[in-house]
């Protein structure tokens, strides 16, 4: 492509163009494959967007080939370990190099910020990006299967689920340390203040937390019976749905049996520091 390619800053008033790019990309290449759309409509896509370039803990990136917005990147860096995504490119301008632009513009802002490892959510079926992030340095970590539905069984023996409230924070971010080896649990605060986190207690101690049971949203536990009561716990998941690691066979068969159903697969990846969980988890969509 002669013409010539630049990577910049997002602001927030890219929002509505980008998140129609990213809406349009997502679409086309999952209809391609027979897949739903990661997003309802462009407006959801949009509001993701929104957030994220005004948020102070996300840096988002914009291309533009000769002045024009052709896509967009972002990398959540609330931890250590930070998450990329959503990138979208233009669907009439890939295979142009603007995705690996995008990628090596966040990969080279977590450089500079120190940051321990990079991780991101792949679509499984979609070749070019499965190719594009293993040229950068990323390895596939773990296999997962995008589940929606409503379980049959509404609770689990033993297990009590209620709204995650700041005092739980130091008991989650301690679980988190013994599943993950790092401090996830810092996402925690804007969910409790949103309204989604949750937390599940057995025998009178916090045994699991999630930010949110949706594709945004991660999860951490000591066992899978504590996942699983996060799970029966809420009548639907938002977005797409909740994202399991097909290794874990016997929460993905439980998951199963209790009528969810598997909506696509994805691979989850990542570069630098991976530390394997030690327990139950859920990634979201970005890590």
């Amino acid at each position: 492509m002669s013409s010539e390619l630049v990577v910049r800053t997002a602001t927030p008033s890219d929002a509505a163009i980008c998140g129609s790019i990213c809406y349009n990309a997502f679409s086309r290449i999952n209809a391609a494959h027979g897949f739903p759309c990661d997003f309802p409509g462009p407006e959801a896509a949009i509001g993701v967007l929104s957030h994220m370039f005004a948020s102070e803990s996300c840096y988002g990136v914009v291309a533009e080939i000769d002045g024009r917005i052709v896509g967009s990147n972002c990398l959540d860096e609330r931890t250590v370990i930070a998450g990329v995504g959503p990138i979208t490119v233009d669907p009439d301008v890939q295979n142009h190099g603007v995705g690996r632009a995008l990628m090596q513009a966040v990969m080279d802002r977590a450089s500079v910020r120190g940051l321990a490892g990079v991780r991101l959510v792949q679509a499984a079926f979609h070749n070019r990006s499965l190719s594009l992030y293993t040229r950068l340095g990323f390895d596939v970590r773990d296999p997962l299967a995008c589940l929606q539905g409503r379980t049959i069984e509404r609770s689990v023996p033993g297990c009590g689920v209620r709204p995650a409230q700041t005092a739980d924070l130091d008991a989650c971010a301690q679980l988190s340390l013994r599943v993950h080896g790092f401090n996830r649990a810092m996402e925690l605060p804007s969910a409790i203040q949103q309204g989604t986190a949750l937390v599940v207690e057995r025998g009178g101690r916090i045994t699991g937390y999630t930010t949110h049971m949706a594709f945004f949203g991660h999860a951490t536990a000591e066992t899978n019976l504590d996942m699983q009561a996060l799970i029966a716990s809420v009548d639907s998941f938002g977005g797409p749905g909740i994202l399991v690691p097909t290794r874990n066979s016997a929460l993905l068969r439980w998951c199963l049996a209790n009528g969810l159903r598997v909506v696509q697969p994805m691979n989850l990846m990542s570069v630098g520091l991976y530390n394997e969980p030690a327990g139950a988890w859920l990634p979201s969509v970005l890590f």
